[in-house]
């Protein structure tokens, strides 16, 4: 059975056990993908990241916090903040692993069985779309090796580039 999938769509529309966020450090919501799921997740999903946020401060470049879903069609949110690129030289590639690591490691800690990526740092960040991609695959594929408890991984492409990118990767 292929445990990873890639779809075209919107991710607030995904049904899974988890949906990850491109948070932005704030955790408080943002444009793109971080704007969409604030929106459609509702107030719930903004006061969870304050109360974090104020228990911790912001959330670090790679790592992770874990809020309720609100109104997605999913149990929980995992905020990620991915790196803005810098031309590879601010150990990017290795931070960007982190978000994927740190997110499924979550997800595993709330015993859940699928779950939903965006293209973490591809869009206002500016990470090149085909590296982002490889990263991605290979850091969940790595994952996976080892850990039989998530059941799918899907990446959720909003555009044709990444589509097109992940698809020729798995």
């Amino acid at each position: 059975m292929n445990r990873i999938e890639v779809v075209k769509g919107d991710i607030t529309k995904i049904t899974v056990d988890v949906v990850v966020n491109a948070a932005n450090s704030s955790l408080l919501g943002g444009g793109g993908v971080d704007g969409a799921i604030h929106r459609a997740g509702g107030p719930e999903v903004l006061n969870e990241c304050r109360d974090i946020r104020n228990r911790q401060g912001k959330c670090k470049t790679g790592e992770a916090v874990v809020t309720t879903a609100g109104n997605l069609p999913a149990t929980f949110i995992v905020h990620t903040v991915g790196p803005v690129w810098n031309g590879g030289y601010k150990n990017e590639p290795e931070l960007l692993a982190n978000c994927y690591r740190n997110s499924l490691n979550l997800a595993v800690e709330k015993n859940a069985e699928t779950i939903a990526f965006p293209n973490i740092s591809t869009g206002i960040y500016g990470y090149p779309k085909p590296g982002a991609a490889k990263v991605a695959v290979a850091t969940v594929r790595e994952f996976l090796e080892t850990n039989e408890s998530i059941k799918k991984v899907i990446f959720v492409c909003f555009d044709d580039d990444n589509y097109t990118l992940y698809k020729n990767l798995l």
